[in-house]
């Protein structure tokens, strides 16, 4: 099934439907699959050929979505994002552009007869009339090119990201004569970051749109060596226009090397551009993130992890009033934040994405509740209440409202674990379909069944376990299980998407899916997800062998095999030294395998000092070194969770590593990594591999050497499915 040519894989080309007819594809332009699809069932050439939709946004008189789609190539070994327009009110969608070059960040003008975009690392404006855009004009031409970008509320200034050079050394900086040598030089941490060497770091940059085309825009950090947005995820959602203009609220981490790699300390700002002053807004130590003004700008909100170094602490919603003390001559100092708040107090779970109501006396915001992502909204006044917007038993994740129509309806997005996102209206918890992007090659796949089991774990507690089966599933006949190790190590396994660890293309190759929630999970309250920290050996692991011998305890099931990433490739290996026959195969990707080599070739350092046995009393805070000679502090730095701490938790911690329990491995093993995982590198699955040879265990190693933690290019794509899959039939069906 996994062996067709690359010719026969999808169909990449351009397949225009009827309402596209009129206009002509770009050169470079790839368009809607139609792939083979046999038997009514999924395979890694058919996800590979889903449209990905995205960044939805509704126009300024509520009638119009305009998103993004993204369709790819396999021969072509590349993705091509388009623009499209959707009514507001339900209805066919239609393709605004047909180009050969990705389009992204798209957004509506104030009077909704233009749309601004990025394409080719620069921003462009073309006016907009009757489902059509008109001549476009550039707007930047910024030399390091523009990552992302957001207009002043009166589209007077406009905000972008792109880059500076580090404190990275290049070969070039000592001599010019030197611009074809390549190396790189530092004297302290943080040199390189997830999948690159940090010789660039982002900034942000405002310049006026009354000036012809923008070339260089005003540092706001004035040069300074900070991230903004923060690394290496970050976005242009870590900046906010003030409604008025006048203000922008930042969040970033004003560190640098070792401070950097060592804290999550992210603050809240505030930037005036006309006077240049900045003013700190917050100052707990934590992680402050996604600030956004309310409609009249008296209230300033953001999210907020409480404590430094811990990079899975409850996420908070908080809420400050915003003091301005203008004279009455002008503008004077920066607004100061009081009152401030924390809206989510008394809320079980972790807040996420907020977005004001237009009236600003609510915020909408999504959490992930007992697995499943819902919406939700909080009263900014009096007690604070939280009210749940769609119902529980909803099986989707839904994103963040980014439109409010007229009657109350959100324009939201959702996925499952069924299909990948698209837009639906939210009212009165139901939902109607929007858009229906990918319904031409779903429809014509077998459905498959999903169960929500809670498992009594060996404490006694309760674990939520989602079992997808094949399709046609008959409980007389038998077959192999995929028990799911989750990466993080704190997150969720929900109803989510995802284009590699698929588990509706798993179930679709006659497995059943196991996605256990162990202890570390987000969505199950704070306990719950702390109780991983500092015990990666603990009961987390426990819990993935009860729900693997749970499945295996079904007459159904022929064996169990445990799989994968980050963290989850590091239970991958911690469980093949100790499960002793309950496992038949394994596959690790990105894994963890000697703790003791993790801790000193990684770069965010918070990380590993954290979750190693460090913990929060050893943590370390600015200012606040301990006394040489306690066993932590190392170089001027706490280094509780290190490997040579004296604490008892990272001394047992390191002691447990997987690569000391090798002589206990007897399961075939599949080892996968990206040569440019700077994460976890990859190193650690050559040194699995290594030792799974020398141990005479049936093994295989992959080594993607252009991909990262994950595997982003269509063909290795294809390749990586292919061989997971087919390492699994090895063991587990042959």
């Amino acid at each position: 099934m996994f062996k067709k040519s690359l010719l026969m894989a999808v169909a990449v080309l351009a397949i225009a439907s009827c309402k596209d007819s009129e206009m002509k594809p770009q050169k470079g332009y790839i368009g809607p699959s139609d792939p083979e699809i046999v038997d009514g069932r999924m395979t890694p050439e058919v996800l590979l050929s889903l449209g990905r939709l995205s960044d939805p946004q509704l126009s300024p008189d509520g009638k119009t979505i305009l998103y993004g789609v993204s369709y790819t190539s396999i021969a072509e070994n590349r993705s091509v994002r388009n623009l499209y327009v959707l009514p507001s009110g339900g209805g066919k969608a239609s393709a605004l552009t047909k180009d050969g070059k990705s389009i992204s960040n798209a957004r509506w003008s104030k009077d909704g007869d233009a749309i601004w975009f990025l394409q080719g690392g620069q921003v462009w404006k073309a006016p907009y009339k009757n489902g059509k855009l008109g001549k476009r004009t550039q707007i930047t031409d910024v030399e390091k090119g523009v990552d992302e970008f957001a207009l002043s509320p009166d589209e007077a200034q406009i905000m972008y990201v792109s880059t500076v050079h580090s404190a990275v050394e290049v070969p070039s900086d000592t001599d010019p004569l030197l611009d074809k040598a390549q190396a790189y030089a530092t004297e302290d941490l943080m040199y390189r970051h997830w999948d690159h060497w940090v010789t660039d770091i982002n900034h942000t940059f405002i310049a006026p749109l009354s000036n012809g085309i923008i070339k260089e825009g005003l540092d706001i950090l004035g040069g300074e060596l900070f991230q903004l947005p923060n690394g290496p995820f970050g976005g242009i959602e870590q900046l906010s226009w003030s409604p008025d203009g006048r203000y922008i609220a930042y969040s970033c981490k004003k560190l640098t090397g070792k401070e950097y790699a060592f804290s999550t300390n992210t603050c809240i700002y505030i930037y005036c551009p006309l006077t240049g002053e900045t003013s700190q807004v917050t100052f707990n130590g934590g992680y402050d993130t996604n600030p956004v003004w309310s409609p009249d700008g008296k209230r300033l909100a953001w999210l907020s992890m409480p404590r430094d170094g811990y990079e899975a602490d409850k996420i908070r919603l908080m809420v400050g009033d915003v003091v301005y003390s203008d004279s009455e001559e002008g503008q004077s100092a920066n607004p100061e934040v009081t009152a401030i708040r924390d809206l989510t107090e008394n809320f079980k779970y972790n807040a996420d994405s907020p977005s004001w109501a237009a009236d600003g006396n609510s915020i909408y915001f999504n959490a992930l509740t007992e697995g499943i992502q819902s919406i939700y909204n909080a009263v900014v006044e009096g007690d604070a209440e939280i009210f749940r917007l769609t119902a529980e038993n909803l099986w989707y994740d839904f994103g963040t409202p980014f439109g409010i129509l007229q009657d109350g309806t959100m324009l939201t997005t959702y996925m499952s674990m069924d299909f990948p996102t698209e837009i639906v209206a939210v009212n009165d918890n139901s939902f109607t379909e929007l858009s229906f992007e990918n319904e031409h090659i779903l429809s014509r796949l077998e459905k498959h069944e999903t169960e929500a089991r809670w498992l009594t774990t060996v404490d006694g507690e309760k674990m939520l376990t989602w079992v997808l089966y094949p399709p046609r599933f008959d409980a007389s006949k038998s077959y192999p299980a995929i028990e799911i190790c989750l990466g993080g190590p704190q997150g969720t396994l929900s109803q989510g998407w995802s284009y590699r660890w698929n588990y509706m293309l798993m179930c679709h190759q006659d497995y059943v899916v196991v996605l256990p929630n162990r202890r570390g999970t987000t969505a199950f309250g704070q306990p719950w997800c702390e109780e991983i920290s500092g015990d990666y050996i603990g009961l987390n692991m426990q819990d993935y062998l009860t729900a693997a011998k749970n499945i295996k305890a079904e007459p159904y099931v022929s064996g169990v095999a445990a799989c994968g990433a980050s963290y989850g490739g590091y239970s991958v290996y911690y469980l093949a030294g100790i499960h002793k026959d309950v496992y038949d195969c394994f596959v690790a990707h990105a894994g963890i395998f000697n703790e003791e080599h993790m801790y000193m070739e990684t770069e965010e350092m918070w990380f590993p000092n954290w979750d190693n046995g460090g913990l929060e009393e050893y943590a370390y805070t600015p200012g606040e070194i301990g006394a040489k000679g306690d066993g932590i502090t190392f170089g001027g730095i706490q280094q509780a969770g290190s490997p040579w701490s004296n604490r008892p938790k990272a001394i047992r911690h390191y002691e447990n590593s997987p690569h000391k329990l090798v002589k206990n491995w007897h399961t075939p093993i599949l080892c996968i990594h990206g040569g440019s995982d700077f994460r976890v590198p990859y190193d650690e699955g050559m040194a699995a591999f290594n030792a799974a040879q020398m141990m005479g265990v049936p093994s295989k190693l992959i080594v993607f050497p252009e991909e990262n933690h994950w595997i982003l290019q269509p063909q290795n794509a294809l390749y990586w499915h292919r061989s997971y899959f087919g390492w699994l039939d090895r063991w587990m069906k042959d």
